[in-house]
């Protein structure tokens, strides 16, 4: 069974991030969104080069994600707000000047999904994002209908997100199953954690994290 990465997203401490990369997830998210309050304004400490640094965005202009880029020394960008597949398409264009920086597009689930939303963002972006689908944006601590993605038509690898907990392992499981049977297993991807691995928002739990992601492996 493949390996999934691992996400930990909305990290707002420096010492509390500093805890958190010594269990090498593979990526780390920082919101730059100001309503919300995991809205990340520190300095990311030095982080291990195997950990990509994610900045998150809502409906952000080329011209902010590329100053945060270059402040922060971004590896991705996590696009979570109505952003078109030609803006999409515009990052990508500014991103091949430089070294490989990975393009994460958001959608919110809920009950059901159109699918074919996706088409127009295939080859414009790196990764696909389903988070669950609420009143603000991120961390809302629900899940949704994980059954939706066994229809998943595309290529394009994916995250999972939307109140992963540890008490989801099995279903996870149970998901990557699906994906190795239909011979697969490379699109699901990774899985986006954050506020079911929290002490308060944008405090993370490393005892919880680590315990996670070793159950995971087992």
């Amino acid at each position: 069974m493949q390996k999934l990465k691992l996400k930990v997203c909305g990290m707002k401490h420096p010492q509390n991030i500093s805890e958190v990369a010594k269990l090498q997830p593979d990526y780390m998210g920082f919101i730059f969104y100001e309503k919300t309050p995991r809205y990340f304004e520190a300095q990311i400490p030095q982080l291990s080069p195997g950990i990509k640094k994610t900045g998150v965005f809502v409906d952000a202009s080329v011209d902010d994600i590329l100053e945060m880029i270059k402040k922060h020394k971004l590896q991705a960008v996590q696009l979570h707000g109505g952003e078109s597949a030609e803006f999409c398409q515009e990052l990508q264009i500014l991103f091949a000047g430089m070294d490989k920086m990975e393009i994460i597009k958001v959608f919110s689930v809920k009950e059901e999904f159109d699918f074919s939303v996706l088409r127009e963002f295939e080859g414009n972006v790196d990764y696909f994002l389903f988070d669950t689908k609420g009143k603000t944006k991120g961390g809302t601590g629900e899940t949704f209908n994980w059954e939706l993605l066994k229809d998943y038509p595309s290529s394009t690898p994916f995250f999972l997100s939307g109140g992963i907990s540890p008490e989801e392992i099995a279903a996870i499981k149970k998901l990557q199953n699906h994906f190795e049977q239909q011979a697969k297993s490379e699109v699901f991807y990774a899985l986006d954690l954050n506020s079911r691995f929290e002490l308060e928002p944008g405090l993370k739990d490393p005892n919880l994290l680590q315990k996670f992601s070793e159950k995971l492996k087992n």
